[in-house]
């Protein structure tokens, strides 16, 4: 029998409160570690800042028994992180129209996704699903799953895929070109994609239906997960517009390709086993819609 959140009977606002608090602890946590590495790499200060926040929020989710604490983390980390590298180049003459669109296209993302998670978010008396179901199977070895794999997995996946702002804000110098433009296209119709993915699955969610109805219209009729897809976009773009700025930080690949097999081989596998459980139709809906990337449904069988 797994334990009750101990924010079953904390309101809302308060559960904002608290939520807000740990945050802000987490980033005087980051700032306190970028005070004591001052002078190392920057990419060093802001993975080890990162860890160091993601402890603090991991110590607040314990406290309450409730991981659900960390899911902004997600969409909040980046802007912190991109901030800093803009802020701290390593050379005097980066590209400042570069960093100006990548800046802006990374809050505008951040921004519209943490308040897509507020909107849903139900307080500290509610907890993720896939958390409790854990909580459940693994018993006292929970602890370890949860700083590890809901805490610090998530965290390293954001940073890998933060890796490819750092050329952009820091170190690049090149004029911008064809391929900053095609970064900033992916970027925003990446955007668009969730943002539009996110609204018709709440649209959905809040509106009447019978039990067991699946989401088939809009972007869900060309894909099971269009927010995923999204999702999975963004961080291709940002890998981009690193490439434009320095191709030297080609490697920097590994921050959308692990996104990529993230979402592929974790994240949308696990969605659809609940949906198969819960859907007596989806085992269907599988066979006639993709996956992940839009295209046109098969015919019924």
């Amino acid at each position: 029998m797994t334990e009750e959140p101990r924010g079953l009977n904390v309101s809302l606002p308060r559960s904002l409160f608290v939520c807000i608090g740990a945050y802000v602890l987490a980033g005087c946590a980051a700032l306190g570690v970028g005070y004591a590495l001052a002078g190392r790499s920057p990419i060093l200060i802001a993975a080890v800042a990162d860890v160091a926040a993601t402890c603090v929020v991991f110590g607040l989710s314990f406290l309450y028994r409730n991981s659900s604490l960390y899911d902004p983390y997600w969409s909040v980390a980046p802007v912190p992180i991109a901030v800093y590298w803009a802020l701290n180049p390593v050379v005097s003459d980066v590209n400042a129209l570069r960093q100006i669109l990548a800046l802006v296209l990374v809050t505008v993302w951040s921004v519209r996704l943490t308040a897509n998670w507020l909107r849903r978010w139900q307080g500290l008396g509610h907890e993720d699903w896939r958390y409790t179901d854990l909580r459940i199977k693994m018993g006292r070895a929970f602890g370890l799953v949860d700083l590890t794999g809901i805490h610090m997995f998530p965290t390293i996946q954001v940073f890998l895929g933060c890796l490819a702002l750092y050329p952009a804000l820091s170190v690049g110098t090149k004029v911008l070109g064809l391929l900053d433009g095609i970064a900033v296209t992916v970027t925003a119709a990446a955007i668009w994609i969730e943002a539009t993915a996110d609204k018709q699955l709440h649209r959905f969610a809040t509106g009447e239906k019978n039990p067991g109805d699946i989401l088939a219209e809009g972007l869900w009729a060309y894909s099971r997960h269009p927010n995923y897809f999204g999702e999975i976009m963004f961080w291709w773009g940002l890998y981009l517009f690193g490439l434009a700025a320095d191709p030297s930080y080609w490697w920097t690949i590994i921050g959308p390709v692990s996104m990529t097999m993230m979402f592929a081989f974790i994240s949308i596998p696990m969605i659809d086993k609940r949906s198969l459980e819960r859907r007596p139709g989806y085992e269907e809906h599988m066979r006639r819609v993709s996956a992940c990337i839009p295209w046109f449904p098969k015919e019924s069988v």
